[in-house]
């Protein structure tokens, strides 16, 4: 198969969908890998590099869409990109659709094979394509909210890991998976006072278990997020629910309950924000106030830690890469089920249903 990479263009995005490594697989397997020049220079990763690892380097992104019968990305087409999709060509990438609705109709009407890395699912419920940036974007937003909390970018002046007979920063996590669980293991490495509100009783046990009672965990429900939110001074929102849009669990009347200089860290922002003041901002200017409080809501937060990022998401990528190059779409999702509701969009139709709903769109289920 033929596989195209192009550059990403969204603002500060500084990932690309192969590694050298994703590259020299690839080829090694019989395929033709060609990437935009300069693809992977934010990634710390040279042309030569990707050249010695087989790839072949096209001048222009329309070159490698023209070329490619499947493309392989990390964040969405954004409209530049749409014209350049073809009918029946894969692209692999995170496209979050839920919140998306226009390039859900571009999808469709080209007719591409649209396979999304965080619906991907394992027998389990887990998913492998979403974990490694939920893990980054999870550390970052304590990372990020502590700088924020400082007097000199607009905070409170909260150190979070306080200092002797002073008490330590409140943190608040709204959702205990992936995102939740390494955003506080980055607060209690800082010495916070974290909280994390979950609604699954098993999952908050689990977090009981391995923060060994350095979080306190409560079950999410309005009174104690009213509560939680009040009393803190970072609020991380790190609510997923596969393929759907995130439910808005935090209102403006609660952001208004929080002191000035507060900081709010909507990593669920790609998929809609669980907290009703949450807009999507970008790495240009990341942050806006509401009510005094300051909000942070990057879409693509581990853009900014490229290298970390690119490694981590392409050595869970390139197995189903691997598949799709290998054996197409149709016959990879009957080889691996777990792919089955990693398709989004084929034949010019929605075929995950979570999507659909959302966007009130015609739902064709792919049938094997």
């Amino acid at each position: 198969m033929i596989i195209g990479v192009p550059k990403e263009i969204k603002i500060s995005e500084n990932r690309v969908g192969l590694t050298e490594a994703g590259v020299k697989q690839l080829t090694k397997e019989g395929h033709t890998v060609y990437v935009e020049t300069e693809a992977g220079v934010g990634s710390g990763i040279s042309n030569e590099q990707f050249e010695r690892a087989g790839a072949k380097i096209l001048p222009t992104k329309k070159d490698v869409y023209a070329k490619a019968d499947m493309i392989i990305k990390v964040k969405e087409p954004l409209p530049d990109e749409y014209e350049l999709l073809r009918e029946n060509q894969i692209l692999y990438t995170y496209l979050h659709l839920a919140a998306e609705p226009k390039l859900t109709k571009v999808l469709c009407d080209r007719k591409v094979k649209a396979v999304a890395y965080e619906t991907i699912q394992n027998p389990d419920g887990s998913l492998p394509l979403l974990t490694p940036m939920s893990e980054v974007a999870g550390r970052m937003a304590t990372q990020i909210g502590a700088y924020y909390l400082q007097k000199d970018h607009g905070g409170k002046g909260i150190l979070l890991g306080g200092v002797t007979g002073v008490r330590r920063g409140r943190v608040t996590i709204i959702g205990g998976g992936i995102v939740g669980v390494n955003a506080a293991q980055m607060a209690v490495g800082l010495g916070a006072e974290v909280t994390i509100l979950d609604v699954n009783r098993d999952r908050m046990e689990y977090l009981d278990h391995i923060f060994q009672g350095r979080v306190s965990t409560l079950y999410s429900n309005v009174q104690n997020i009213e509560k939680s939110v009040a009393d803190c001074d970072l609020l991380v929102g790190g609510v997923l629910i596969t393929g759907h849009k995130a439910p808005t669990l935090v209102s403006r009347a609660m952001v208004q309950t929080m002191t000035p200089g507060s900081v709010v860290v909507d990593v669920a922002v790609d998929q809609g924000g669980c907290i009703e003041t949450c807009r999507p901002t970008s790495h240009t200017n990341p942050t806006y106030e509401v009510d005094g409080v300051i909000h942070y809501c990057v879409p693509n937060m581990p853009g900014v830690v490229a290298r970390t990022s690119t490694y981590a998401l392409t050595s869970a990528t390139i197995k189903y890469a691997s598949i799709l190059a290998a054996v197409g779409v149709e016959e990879a999702i009957a080889k691996d089920p777990c792919l089955y509701k990693g398709l989004n969009v084929y034949g010019g139709y929605v075929c995950y249903e979570p999507v659909a709903k959302d966007l009130g769109m015609e739902f064709k289920p792919f049938k094997l």
